[in-house]
This record gives structure tokens, C-alpha cells and sequence, in this order.
């Protein structure tokens, strides 16, 4: 009979296992696959200038607005066909809302080589993040709070600053933001790897934003250290 328990107690785990290995496998597929209607939203963006008379007031409602509907729409339809076409849509938005950011580095002579270099930094954050939660034992929900004080607290920074224009401030706001965004996947991933998070549409989500957040601010650090005209 003990045996038997056991062995039950074995499969379940087993079966746990596989399911959030899965999860974390859908999770990065996904967002490898989330990497090209962002690619292709900016480059449409830079091409056509369409979010260049996008400034000020109008630029921050558009992206709002576009922003939390997608992401609305997202968590309606993640557990149904349309939650990775929704999700897919949304980051070929963030393309096109990135877009400006991009097309103002490239107006530099070494702009390629910023973007290539913010991208690549990206990408070694993501990786030092997925490895650091791999060996992390404790939980890490505990961060969230204090993490979305955080981004709070940078937010009114950013709106501050807008009317300020201090470029000493975009710059700490901006490595902050590195900062914090680091940290949100970090625990986001964990999360995932920890079973926390069974659904790989909005894992991606998570993690998602949190890459997008990380590379325009580098890239906006880059272009502010390393613009030559």
C-alpha cells in the first residue's frame, strides 16, 4: 500500500514537472515568435514615419489607449484560438509604438550599430534573468508589490520629467527602469518555472513587457552615451 502511495505521489509529481516544463516551453517559443511582428511593426514605423506626428499628449493616448485594449483583449481570449493572434497584434503595435524611438538613434551615424547593441544587451539580460531563476530557490511573488510601486513611482517620474526636459533625469529614470523591468522578469520567469503561471499566453505577455520596457530603455541610454552625429 505504501508502495502504491508512493508511486502515485511519483507520477503526480512527474506529471507537474512536465506540465511546467511545457508551459516554460510554449512561453519561449511564443515569444521568440512575438520577436517578428515587432520587428516588422517597427520597421514599418521607421519606413512610413506614421508615428512621427504621434508627440506630446496625442502619442500617450494613442499608446494607452492601443496598449490596454490589446492587453484586455489578451486576457479575454487566452484560453481560446485567438489569444495568439491577439497577442501577435499586440506586439507588432509595440513595433510601431518603438518605432520613433528607433528611427531617432538611426538619425545617427553609428544608429545601426546602437539599436544592434541595445538589442543584444537585451538579450543578455533576458538570459542572465532565465539562468538566475533557474537556481533561485526562494519565492519571489513577494517582489511584485514592491516592484509595481516601483514602475508607479516611474511612471509620474516620466510625466514629471516631460515638463521638466532634464536629460540627468531621462537618464536615471531610464537606468531605473532597466532596473525594474530586470527584476519583473526575473520573477515573472521564476514564476512560470515555479508552475505559479499555467497559461503560456500570458506568461509571454509578462515577459513581454518587460523585454520591450528593458530595450527601449537601453537603447534610449545608447543613443543618449553613444549618438555620434
Amino acid at each position: 500500500m505504501n508502495r502504491q502511495v508512493e508511486s502515485f505521489g511519483s507520477f503526480g509529481a512527474s506529471a507537474s514537472n512536465a506540465q511546467r516544463n511545457k508551459v516554460l516551453r510554449n512561453t519561449y517559443w511564443l515569444l521568440a515568435i512575438s520577436l517578428l511582428p515587432t520587428v516588422a511593426g517597427a520597421w514599418i514605423g521607421v519606413s512610413t514615419g506614421i508615428t512621427a506626428a504621434m508627440s506630446g499628449m496625442m502619442g500617450i493616448v494613442v499608446f494607452l489607449a492601443g496598449a490596454f485594449g490589446f492587453i484586455y483583449a489578451i486576457n479575454k481570449f487566452k484560453n481560446t484560438a485567438a489569444g495568439v493572434p491577439v497577442l501577435l497584434g499586440f506586439t507588432f503595435f509595440m513595433g510601431l509604438m518603438i518605432s520613433r524611438l528607433i528611427a531617432m538613434v538611426l538619425g545617427f551615424s553609428n544608429g545601426a550599430d546602437l539599436v544592434m547593441m541595445a538589442f543584444g544587451g537585451t538579450a543578455g539580460v533576458f538570459f542572465a534573468m532565465a539562468s538566475l531563476a533557474t537556481v533561485v530557490k526562494r519565492d519571489l511573488s513577494g517582489l511584485n508589490q514592491w516592484l509595481t510601486i516601483g514602475v508607479v513611482l516611474l511612471i509620474v517620474g516620466m510625466l514629471i520629467n516631460m515638463f521638466v526636459a532634464s536629460s540627468t533625469g531621462m537618464i536615471v529614470l531610464s537606468m531605473l527602469a532597466v532596473a525594474i523591468f530586470s527584476a519583473f522578469l526575473l520573477v515573472d520567469i521564476k514564476r512560470v518555472i515555479d508552475g505559479g503561471e499555467t497559461n503560456y499566453i500570458t506568461a509571454t505577455l509578462s515577459i513581454y513587457l518587460s523585454l520591450i520596457n528593458i530595450f527601449q530603455n537601453l537603447l534610449m541610454l545608447l543613443g543618449i552615451f553613444g549618438g555620434d552625429d
